[in-house]
């Protein structure tokens, strides 16, 4: 064997172990240096025999870094549809999105039939600023197309240094021509949490993904609610829908706001750290105030757990359509150079013991949403009057001496 192909095996060897550091979908802790294993002499000898075949064989010359990544990319994406291999640029993305803190231009955006589609900019951005508005579809940035299979990479490049610009190509529905904006790149702050009085001394509350700063970004919405409703609410909603997820630990927290008893998620793996179950304190910040949380098929990972644990311990009303579906923890290895391995290490599962994965949360009362994201706005004042979801969550808040002297 060469010099050169066995310190590649050796590199494999060692970027497969290695500290890890678990979130997105998943656990945030630290573990120890994992345990090392060791190639069998086959599996050496195979590995080795390809590898050198590809580089004499191949039709053009590969460099050896990039034989490196391609096969632990392939290793890891053979595992199950979540586990992957992060480059610098994914892994730093995933860091970015517990934090909430990111270099960009305030865009939030998802797929829609095939489409990356804008919803609505963060205000005061330069997105906001430029007049990019919810439903644009992004076509290109910096004049190269855009893949909706990648929205990763879109993500990424519109990322970038402060003070630094992009060009961004939209089309817009009722506008014959491609619009191009010009946005140069400030300091972004994500608000994961916002909230309203919706009619007297009800509470609304929308989660858009869970960060590590959702828990306390809540507390102080439901503390800022009260105030205005002299001291005490009636009733609040929690608006999952669309929340794709985020800091397992955050949604942990999250539902502990509003239970003092119960189990809240338990998890079971293969290793010490994978098995855990995670229990309520004592402490309900609405002291038993009726609750209504909204979902969709677009709830998952994190916002399942929330709803789960709300509903098990019939804390909540669940309303709106079943969840996603996503039942798994995965746990983020950094390796070197900045790169990482996302794998599934651990199923988790509601207090009544219910394995939601591929299965999602089932609501209470099913209602459905015709709307498509991109039409809607995130400003209550407009959205309410269409959406039938939230008109039940209301309904459900409502005293009924309220509605009474309403059909009087």
């Amino acid at each position: 064997m060469s010099l050169k192909i066995r310190g590649i095996l050796v590199l494999i060897i060692g970027i497969v172990m290695g500290l890890s550091l678990s979130f997105g979908g998943g656990l945030l802790t630290k573990r120890d240096k994992l345990n090392s294993t060791e190639f069998s002499r086959g599996h050496d000898r195979l590995f080795t025999e390809a590898m050198q075949s590809v580089k004499r064989e191949y039709v053009e010359q590969i460099d050896d870094s990039v034989l490196l990544e391609s096969a632990i990319r392939g290793m890891v994406s053979k595992l199950d549809s979540y586990s992957q291999y992060l480059d610098a640029e994914q892994f730093k993305n995933i860091r970015i999105s517990t934090t909430g803190s990111y270099s960009g231009v305030g865009l939030v955006v998802s797929t829609e039939d095939g489409v990356i589609t804008v919803v609505p900019p963060i205000n005061d951005t330069p997105a906001e600023r430029a007049g990019m508005l919810n439903g644009d579809r992004i076509i290109a940035i910096d004049d190269n197309l855009v893949d909706s299979a990648h929205l990763y990479e879109t993500i990424a490049k519109i990322r970038g240094r402060v003070g630094t610009r992009v060009t961004i190509t939209v089309t817009r529905e009722g506008e014959q021509n491609p619009i191009v904006f010009d946005l140069q790149r400030e300091s972004m702050r994500i608000a994961s949490v916002r909230h309203e009085i919706l009619q007297p001394a009800i509470g609304y509350v929308r989660i858009s993904q869970f960060i590590e700063s959702t828990a306390n970004a809540l507390n102080h919405a439901i503390d800022d609610m009260q105030d205005q409703s002299d001291g005490m609410l009636d009733g609040l909603i929690l608006d999952l829908r669309n929340n794709p997820g985020g800091v397992l630990d955050s949604a942990i927290d999250v539902s502990d706001l509003f239970l003092n008893t119960g189990v809240i998620v338990t998890s079971e793996g293969r290793t010490a750290e994978s098995r855990f179950t995670k229990e309520a304190h004592q402490g309900d910040t609405l002291d038993g105030t009726d609750m209504v949380v909204l979902v969709n098929s677009g709830s998952a990972s994190a916002s399942e757990i929330v709803a789960g644990a709300l509903q098990d311990n019939h804390r909540a009303m669940i309303v709106g359509t079943s969840t996603f579906g996503k039942g798994v923890v995965q746990t983020v290895v950094p390796l070197s150079k900045g790169r990482a391995i996302k794998l599934t290490t651990s199923h988790f599962y509601t207090p009544s013991g219910d394995a939601i994965h591929e299965k999602g949360i089932f609501p209470d009362i099913v209602i459905e949403d015709t709307r498509k994201s991109s039409e809607i706005s995130f400003l209550l004042s407009e959205d309410r009057k269409y959406d039938a979801q939230l008109k039940q969550a209301l309904l459900l808040l409502t005293p009924k001496s309220v509605m009474q002297s309403k059909a009087e």
